[in-house]
């Protein structure tokens, strides 16, 4: 492939997590669940929000199925730029782009249950809905911590990398390592109903939720930065291998 070519491929992909952050923002804006269910609602609470919203929660499934396939040219860039900071394929770049493509599993099932709650709510008991909108919730912040290793390692990788010009500055490599540890409270949704660590609470939602949404917005502006800096870098090497070649015939 041309090297111009493979360039705009990889800047086209840094794009992608602005198509995610904006297509994530308006399908939860959509289904009114930017803001979590409480978890001790009853049975009839349960009903009453499916019916109420079930056009808006399958309107942003739908929005979620066609914008989470953008999430993997994402990924994909994210470990090319990774790469050239471990010098070939390691286990930095492996990693994130394992995590990555998993990832979407996290968005994926939960949405698919909750979906199928909201379709016909009126042909199920209170007490089936309120049981589907806890499987919901529970895997929506609770499988949170998928994401953990993936940012750590783009995290380590920015904060090793020691080169001159280095791809990713290292407050961003900081940033994904605060991100990792923000997530992990997720994992105790399962034992708590009240408090932060419930899924609606300050440590379990809130704050994941709010560092999420900035890593979404800093990401692909890193990845623009690194590609730019792959072009300068390999225009430099091609300058120099030219002038190389003049100086010794």
């Amino acid at each position: 492939m041309e090297h111009a070519r493979y360039m705009r491929l990889q800047r086209a992909s840094a794009w992608c997590g602005f198509i995610l952050f904006a297509g994530f923002l308006l399908a939860y804006s959509v289904g009114n669940i930017l803001s979590p269910m409480d978890p001790t609602m009853d049975a009839q609470d349960a009903a009453d929000f499916l019916i109420e919203n079930q056009t808006r929660i399958l309107a942003c499934v739908a929005i979620i199925v066609l914008t989470v396939p953008f999430e993997y040219p994402f990924v994909v860039v994210t470990s090319l730029q990774m790469r050239r900071i471990e010098g070939g394929w390691g286990l930095l770049s492996m990693t994130q782009v394992l995590t990555g493509v998993v990832a979407p599993i996290g968005f994926f099932f939960p949405l698919a249950i909750l979906s199928a709650a909201a379709y016909r709510p009126e042909e199920h008991s209170p007490e089936v809905l309120l049981a589907m909108t806890d499987m919901f919730n529970l895997m929506y912040v609770g499988n949170a911590c998928i994401f953990v290793l993936q940012v750590w390692s783009i995290g380590y990788a920015a904060l090793i990398d020691r080169r001159e010009k280095p791809i990713f500055p290292k407050w961003f490599g900081w940033l994904n390592i605060v991100l990792g540890i923000v997530l992990i409270p997720g994992a105790f949704v399962y034992l708590n109903k009240t408090g932060p660590l419930a899924w609606n609470g300050l440590l379990a939602y809130m704050l994941p939720s709010a560092a999420y949404f900035i890593w979404k917005i800093a990401t692909p502006v890193m990845l623009l930065r690194a590609v730019k800096h792959e072009e300068a870098e390999t225009a430099e090497q091609a300058a120099g291998q030219e002038a190389a070649r003049v100086a010794s015939s």
